[in-house]
């Protein structure tokens, strides 16, 4: 995509909110079929091009210069090329995880719609698709205001709710099928964020980090914290999600008492799993990016799917379209044999 084809999407006026592909969505996630979530494009901009990260906005600046929007589609495209070749429903998120308002203010792009940009970008690359393009539904990824891997700097929950409210309605305003509230290790900053995302009336869905205990970061249980949501937002998340652990860590999780009970409900979706098995803490003091083998990964995601249920599965840190590919076949292949049984 050219400087001025971008240039023309950006600067139109007209809104691509699509009433039927919200509507879709919610009875997608209802339903038991398998669902591909996009891999790793942070981790793999830092892999492939670490220059180009910003350091207050990560990656969503990328949509602004020749070499990001070229290195963002070329990822954004391979993800859901694999979608399309396996015909699955697929969950694409727009490069905003970093994109706040405190983040904004202190940038030099404080006067740019930098997140209705980086969604009019993501369905630019979508219209491409032609058909296929009904199946791919464009999320606004949002995560916490401090580090992730620090529940102590976690906002109270009133003070999220403002907070995140301002980003919540510039990803709607641009259209978004989806909000997501992404890598999530406290409670009350979650329940805040929550709110926020509620009153804007777009569909949201919650993805917490998860020790192999079966708590959040903050040492919440899984399962109270989806409860706590459900129960003190006035209009619920359409599901949860786990992000940015192993998928031999949310297995441990779910085989605990507490990992039970998050299950009963259905409420838990799916996961977007990381290659490596470091705790949260290991990884953010890594300087090196871990992985491990595309048919590996499938593998423990499909058996993630087979034994808990899950239906919404996608890649975190240290996936790259190998291993997206190879889980796509394994859904396939798993449903395959269920519609056979």
């Amino acid at each position: 995509m050219s400087l001025p084809e971008f240039q023309k999407i950006t600067g139109s006026t007209e809104k691509k909110v699509s009433v039927n592909l919200r509507q879709n969505l919610a009875k997608l996630l209802s339903h038991g079929a398998p669902i591909l979530m996009e891999g790793g494009v942070v981790e793999r901009v830092r892999r492939d091009a670490p220059n180009l990260l910003d350091p207050l906005l990560m990656n969503a600046p990328l949509i602004y210069s020749e070499a990001g929007r070229t290195l963002l589609r070329q990822i954004f495209f391979e993800y859901m090329d694999i979608g399309r070749f396996q015909n699955l429903p697929m969950l694409s998120l727009a490069p905003t995880w970093r994109a706040n308002s405190d983040r904004l203010a202190a940038s030099a792009l404080a006067e740019r719609d930098l997140n209705g940009d980086a969604v009019r970008f993501l369905q630019a690359i979508r219209d491409e698709f032609g058909e296929y393009g009904s199946k791919i539904y464009i999320g606004g990824l949002m995560g916490c205001r401090g580090d992730a891997y620090k529940p102590q700097e976690a906002l109270p929950r009133e003070a999220a709710r403002a907070f995140h409210l301002i980003q919540a309605r510039a990803l709607v305003e641009a259209g978004v099928d989806y909000l997501m509230a992404s890598t999530m290790p406290e409670i009350h900053e979650a329940l805040g964020m929550a709110e926020a995302l509620a009153s804007t009336g777009c569909p949201y869905l919650v993805s917490f980090i998860v020790r192999p205990s079966g708590c959040l970061l903050d040492g919440t249980p899984l399962d109270e914290a989806m409860l706590r949501v459900d129960d003190e937002v006035s209009s619920r998340p359409l599901g949860y999600l786990v992000n940015c652990i192993h998928s031999s860590a949310l297995e441990a999780a779910l085989g605990t008492p507490l990992g039970q009970r998050a299950l009963a409900g259905g409420r838990l979706l799916g996961l977007q799993a990381n290659t490596s098995p470091k705790s949260p803490e290991e990884l953010d003091g890594s300087d090196e990016l871990e992985g491990e083998a595309p048919e590996l990964f499938a593998a423990e995601m499909c058996a993630l799917q087979n034994r808990f249920g899950l239906r919404v599965l996608g890649g975190c840190c240290g996936t790259d379209a190998r291993h997206i590919a190879a889980l796509a076949k394994g859904l396939i292949r798993e449903q395959l044999r269920l519609d056979h049984e």
